[in-house]
């Protein structure tokens, strides 16, 4: 398989759902949402792009790296590069009905576990697609970590002791679900978590627990409050709020806060290597992929994400290597130029 034909079976598929564009920027979807585009204006997905597109990298060649590291561990699991499968559902009514929730589900997991990497699980309104990325956890045989919706507390940690059972190596709350049109639609209730909610989550727990939506760092600072393991600084890809800023944007200053008391990913825009390598300048120690990976999953199953992942790893290796980087879990932030301050304009 290769990336054009990969690329085509998808368009011929997702049937307008996603255009598969040559670059996924969100203008083409904007408010799509059913779909796979930004609520609103789209500007909260164009943000994450544009916010990476603004840090470039110093290119140093006169250096002694040879071999880039980029593997590390995270949540007890060894992983070949800091990339992660973001977690995702709803085929039907963001996909067009292009592959089923269990074949999304079994992509996603069993493409990472082939690239070497782990992907998430997502929840929502249908009660199988929660049902099918447990299924992948176990058929990767916990090589996956379960993101649930913000929902009441007891179903919350129902879905926890489901993922507990099926081996998942962590799991979470996307908390930047809570205002999600299509659990609306769908008659599922979501909503933001107090403090004092979050900690009865977490403690109901033993496996790591990891908090998606954090978007400033006082709320970072919140979530090593209630003794998250992980955040993810991640604005849902812009489908929940129009007008926020973009990933990159933020992510210094979180870092900067909590990045010594917690893991923390980042989740905006990621579509090549290079950007792998910005956000781990900026701070992030991994990143999640979505919106290509899915792309892959429907033109290729497991291995067409495999093949945009292998990808993406020997982009990162590439960037590395001119960027004068050994080790993707050291990553100095001077190897970032940012655009709009230099001299160029």
């Amino acid at each position: 398989m290769d990336l054009n034909t990969l690329r085509e079976t998808a368009r011929a598929k997702l049937k307008g759902y996603c255009r598969v564009c040559s670059f996924c920027n969100g203008i083409a979807c904007r408010g799509e949402v059913p779909g796979m585009g930004g609520v609103g204006s789209g500007s909260s997905f164009k943000a994450n792009v544009e916010a990476l597109a603004h840090h470039l990298l110093n290119m140093r060649t006169i250096h002694e790296v040879r071999d880039p590291r980029t593997n590390l561990t995270l949540f007890g699991c060894e992983l070949d590069m800091p990339v992660m499968a973001a977690p995702m559902t709803g085929s039907t009514y963001n996909m067009g009905g292009a592959i089923s929730e269990e074949d999304l589900a079994t992509s996603l997991l069993m493409g990472s576990l082939q690239a070497g990497v782990m992907g998430m699980i997502g929840d929502g309104a249908d009660p199988t697609m929660y049902a099918s990325g447990l299924a992948a956890i176990r058929g990767t045989k916990g090589r996956g970590i379960a993101i649930i919706k913000p929902r009441g507390q007891k179903e919350i940690i129902a879905r926890i002791q489901e993922a507990e059972a099926a081996g998942a190596a962590a799991v979470g709350v996307d908390i930047d679900g809570a205002g999600l049109i299509t659990m609306s639609l769908k008659g599922q209730p979501v909503g933001p978590k107090s403090l004092r909610e979050l900690r009865e989550i977490i403690q109901a727990t033993s496996l790591p627990f990891i908090i998606k939506g954090i978007m400033t760092p006082v709320e970072a600072e919140m979530a090593v409050e209630a003794g998250a393991a992980g955040i993810v600084v991640s604005n849902h890809g812009g489908r929940v709020l129009d007008s926020t800023p973009g990933v990159a944007e933020v992510l210094p200053w979180i870092a900067e806060k909590v990045r010594n008391h917690t893991v923390v990913l980042a989740d905006g825009g990621v579509r090549n290597g290079a950007d792998v390598l910005k956000l781990l300048a900026l701070g992030a120690q991994a990143v999640l992929v979505g919106r290509p990976l899915a792309i892959g999953a429907v033109g290729g199953g497991p291995e067409g994400v495999a093949l945009l992942l292998n990808n993406m790893r020997t982009e990162l290796i590439q960037s590395m290597l001119l960027t004068a980087t050994a080790d993707v879990r050291h990553v100095d932030r001077k190897i970032l130029f940012l655009r709009q301050a230099s001299a160029l304009g």
